[in-house]
């Protein structure tokens, strides 16, 4: 593919912006308003520079890919993009405006793609142009560092749409999983009910926060306990796919943890807000209880 459309200035558009940018795709990238594109391409300026710093590239590449981005201020330029990338809030109804407007510039032969993490892509398929091309394609954050790309047909998505994303993921030296249209697909169906198990374990007074994070670090051998990491993705935006689980599931033990509720209500939302279920305003990371 020669060039790309993402749509989403945020850290989740930055990131796959910046990693498609470095493997040599020219991007077009765009949001509500221009200056959130133009604002995110400055932060992946910035990001480029610390890994020029760190010598993990050279500052003839950082430039390099920094002139592929270019941010637009609507979707008409994306007519000339071999694939376009949703990549807005875990809002379906926003995701769904989204592919209506993107879809009138879409080339004949393009692809459309949502970074969904959790809403089903047959659903969503029915707002874009042709559900034959459109197909869920989900990176993980930070999208530079994280090796895992899931790709997720949906029940209308051709073999040929599927095949041509799968060799694109590849193609930004990512290991690709493939995935059934279900709720959550593969990583936050397992992930996301233990992170809302963990709520539930602390809403509960089983164990304080700390030892509910050591005891999945060392326990489990996990990098970082459910909590830090809830507060790593935003309580809010898990909070959003948790539903998604339980609304299309209907099943009772995906339910939200009222506790999680509780903190999004609050606008404890994590690292993003300062305060979730660690207090990020000192030097170091501080359990709120």
């Amino acid at each position: 593919m020669r060039t790309v459309g993402v749509i989403g200035a945020g850290q989740m558009g930055s990131g796959i912006s910046q990693t498609i940018a470095q493997n040599g795709i020219k991007v077009l990238l765009s949001d509500v308003d221009i200056a959130l594109a133009e604002k995110a391409k400055v932060g992946i300026e910035k990001a480029l520079t610390k890994l020029v710093g760190r010598g993990k590239i050279t500052p003839a590449e950082a430039t390099a890919a920094l002139s592929r981005i270019t941010p637009v201020a609507d979707y008409a330029p994306m007519a000339d993009a071999d694939l376009i990338i949703e990549a807005a809030t875990e809002k379906e109804e926003i995701k769904r405006k989204i592919f209506e407007a993107a879809g009138k510039v879409l080339r004949a032969d393009a692809i459309l793609a949502s970074n969904t993490s959790s809403i089903p892509i047959t659903r969503m398929a029915t707002s874009s142009p042709d559900p034959a091309r459109f197909i869920g394609l989900h990176f993980f954050n930070p999208v530079p560092i994280m090796g895992l790309i899931e790709v997720i047909p949906g029940l209308a998505t051709a073999k040929d749409t599927v095949a041509r994303t799968r060799m694109f993921a590849e193609s930004l030296g990512k290991q690709v999983v493939l995935a059934e249209d279900e709720p959550c697909f593969v990583v936050n169906r397992i992930l996301l009910p233990m992170i809302n198990e963990a709520v539930f374990v602390l809403g509960q007074g089983t164990a304080s926060i700390a030892d509910i994070d050591k005891g999945c670090r060392l326990g489990l051998n996990h990098p970082m306990g459910p909590l830090e990491l809830a507060d790593f993705v935003g309580l809010d935006t898990c909070l959003d796919i948790v539903r998604v689980l339980y609304n299309t599931t209907g099943d009772s033990k995906y339910r939200p943890a009222p506790l999680l509720m509780k903190y999004v209500e609050a606008g404890w939302l994590g690292r993003k807000t300062g305060r979730g279920f660690y207090d990020y305003t000192g030097d170091a990371p501080v359990p709120t209880r």
